[in-house]
């Protein structure tokens, strides 16, 4: 990882800054924190230009607080889950979108490390071989086996190193689903990223409680 990740530094030196826009790259860029709005009312939440088509709120929704069965809000981004959606809001909402959840006594749930831990190599930061296999030992926790593990990492490490390095974002702290999502979507077709929209949602969703009955299968 080190040795890829000094490449992209040396390339980030000697490339000019035209040469970067090529259409995905620009296409990266625009997308990087492009979660549209939200205007949170007493017991309404209305989306609007929401930028992944598979969720339900795209391109715009309004949610009522009975459609809302759980929020997470203690790190990054705001997520609603929504039926088998997960909605991200701005987190400089945070204040609102806890109040909301108070009074509308809808229940809220810690974030999902599962796609911040997949997406730790990609980090503008290095990784200690130890680090690595308390990253593996989370993640199997959760159902995944190391040949999961792998094979996730194969399908978004590309693209994630472009989402970070080519697009000069240099994220060192955290990458997560919201990130995977944004990067994949400028990869994949409509069809394709559906498909993997899906499949990020319920990697995102696993936790100690599904590990025996683990939903993600190697391809």
């Amino acid at each position: 990882m080190t040795f890829i990740k000094a490449i992209f530094r040396f390339i980030k030196k000697k490339t000019p800054i035209g040469a970067l826009m090529k259409s995905s790259n620009y296409r990266l860029k625009k997308n990087h924190y492009g979660i549209g709005t939200a205007r949170i009312t007493t017991n309404t939440i209305v989306i609007t230009h929401y930028p992944f088509e598979p969720s339900i709120a795209y391109p715009e929704k309004t949610l009522t607080a009975d459609h809302i069965q759980c929020i997470a809000a203690d790190f990054g981004l705001c997520r609603l889950y929504v039926q088998n959606d997960i909605i991200f809001i701005s987190a400089a909402q945070k204040a609102e979108v806890l109040h909301f959840a108070k009074a509308n006594n809808i229940p809220l749930i810690p974030h999902s490390w599962n796609w911040d831990w997949l997406l730790e190599p990609y980090l503008d930061t290095e990784i200690t071989p130890d680090h690595q296999k308390s990253i593996a030992k989370q993640l199997n926790a959760v159902g995944l086996t190391n040949t999961n593990i792998k094979t996730i990492q194969n399908e978004v490490g590309q693209q994630m190193y472009t989402y970070n390095f080519d697009t000069m974002l240099w994220d060192w702290c955290s990458l997560g689903l919201y990130d995977v999502l944004s990067a994949m979507q400028v990869k994949y077709n409509q069809n394709e990223f559906r498909a993997f929209y899906k499949k990020a949602l319920a990697i995102d969703k696993l936790n100690k409680n599904t590990a025996q009955n683990t939903v993600i299968k190697d391809k």
